[in-house]
């Protein structure tokens, strides 16, 4: 069979057009076949931004701004942070846009497809679209994911949104009011604090018992904490049975309680967007949620691999990218790279946020011996700088073996999206607590909260040599007593 390609990537994520780039730049003969891309989670993150900014004004009004007409001021100041975010999120979004558009790709030696298609396995392997017939040594999915729709009495009849089609509803001059949002994953979390904080009424309603799986059940506590306190009503371990449409308005029976609202945003968890590719025939298997890819990203036809969150997870970019070298030099080279997610953070955009990189103390305690952990603890309002801007709600967490070895961290608090790069070197370069404990940041700042838990260890290393000292003394007395 003649070979037109090195790698055909199938995409409509932005960990596609990543990889056609990092294959075009290792000087490899690549397709890119799109049939198109979302970009609502950058329209996310700046929206989120937009609602920090409103929480600022609100404050300021509260605080003597506007005081003549307090109501009226808060509902200009309502409208024109809706006006502004969704200005600002479309700006933004078009901007990534054009940094990742198919115009450089296809300057930069990509052949780009627009277009949808599917795999064929007779005569040989290859992925057919718009009548035209790619044939390549390998192939790396790409395509993204899709939401998954539970399955509830009535939602469908009602009529509901997802986080890849709610900002629709945010280019009305009269955005709702009251919210529902369905699941505990980042960006509905994300979501429910930047509506709380542009005036409307939102019920956050997770089946868990934490509002945020995969992190450690300390951080989520205090992540719902600050959301109750800035007014979002969370229901934890509560099932939606049912929904109804009744005179215009959408009502919900959660749980033991009935909960009228203007939208319903359904969060729970993405699937993978594969239903027209054809991987059946092809010998590609999935689960509902994910596919089936082994520790180098091949899938179970060892010429496709796969990347991002159509293999599952929490839909994150940067992991996606990650994912998207190792499965992509596997495919171009002999597939030796294996993925590695132990130093692989993740967060939150809340605010304060959400890091975390490594294990959790559950997951420690469960793979090493309980006496073997050490929890090392700092809260952000020992810091000047948290102090100073107001921001002392939150915790720096380590989690470290005695030796010094670091497992995991967990941060919540200001910055810590950014403080959590340091932690993500000392795991990846195997660096001991104590390194960290003899750095000196600049002061005033935030990364003082990593020297400041790092300490943590050597007061708790003599805490328990103190105690093994008086374990011995008392043994050698006891002893001495015996030999009278």
């Amino acid at each position: 069979m003649t070979i037109d390609y090195d790698v055909v990537i199938i995409g409509g994520s932005l960990a596609g057009r990543y990889a056609a780039l990092m294959a075009s730049q290792l000087r490899a003969k690549v397709a890119l076949v799109e049939p198109k891309i979302n970009y609502g989670f950058v329209h996310h993150h700046v929206f989120s931004e937009i609602g920090k900014f409103s929480r600022q004004v609100s404050n300021a009004i509260q605080f003597g701004l506007g005081v003549a007409y307090p109501d009226t001021a808060e509902k200009c100041q309502i409208s024109a942070a809706w006006s502004e975010a969704m200005l600002y999120a479309r700006g933004v979004a078009s901007n990534l846009e054009e940094l990742h558009s198919l115009v450089i790709l296809a300057a930069r030696g990509v052949d780009v497809i627009v277009g949808e298609g599917q795999f064929q396995s007779s005569p040989n392997l290859t992925f057919v679209v718009n009548d035209r017939v790619l044939r390549a040594r390998t192939y790396l999915l790409a395509c993204g994911s899709i939401p998954v729709i539970p399955e509830i009495e009535g939602l469908q009849k009602t009529g509901f949104l997802t986080l890849f089609n709610i900002w629709q509803s945010f280019n009305s001059s009269a955005p709702p009011k009251n919210w529902v949002i369905i699941g505990g994953v980042p960006q509905s979390i994300e979501l429910a604090q930047t509506l709380v904080r542009l005036g409307c009424s939102v019920t956050l309603v997770v089946n868990r018992p934490f509002i945020i799986s995969h992190t450690d059940p300390e951080i989520a506590l205090l992540l719902q904490a600050q959301l109750e306190a800035e007014g979002v009503r969370v229901l934890t371990r509560t099932v939606v049975t049912q929904v109804r449409l009744i005179d215009d308005k959408k009502w919900l029976q959660v749980g033991d309680k009935a909960i009228e609202t203007d939208e319903i945003v359904v969060a729970i968890a993405q699937q993978p967007n594969i239903e027209s590719l054809n991987l059946a025939a092809v010998g590609v298997k999935w689960h509902h949620r994910h596919l089936i890819v082994n520790d180098k990203l091949q899938t179970t036809n060892h010429r496709i691999f796969a990347c991002g969150d159509v293999i599952g997870g929490y839909e994150f970019p940067h992991i996606a990218n990650y994912e998207a070298r190792i499965a992509l030099k596997n495919a171009l080279f002999l597939p030796w790279n294996k993925v590695n997610y132990h130093c692989i953070p993740w967060g939150v955009f809340s605010q304060p946020m959400l890091a975390q990189v490594g294990m959790t103390e559950a997951q420690a305690k469960r793979r090493y011996h309980q006496d073997e952990i050490l929890v090392l603890r700092q809260y952000f309002k020992t810091l000047a700088a948290a102090q100073i801007r107001e921001e002392s709600t939150g915790i720096c967490k380590f989690i470290v073996r005695r030796n010094g070895e670091i497992l995991g961290a967990s941060i919540f608090g200001s910055e810590a999206i950014e403080l959590i790069g340091g932690v993500v070197l000392a795991i990846a370069k195997t660096i001991k607590i104590d390194r960290i404990a003899n750095l000196s940041p600049i002061s005033v700042s935030f990364s003082e909260i990593l020297e400041k838990t790092a300490r943590e260890w050597h007061q708790q290393r003599i805490q328990n040599n103190l105690r093994l000292q008086e374990f011995l003394e008392s043994f050698f007395h006891c002893r001495r007593n015996w030999n009278i």
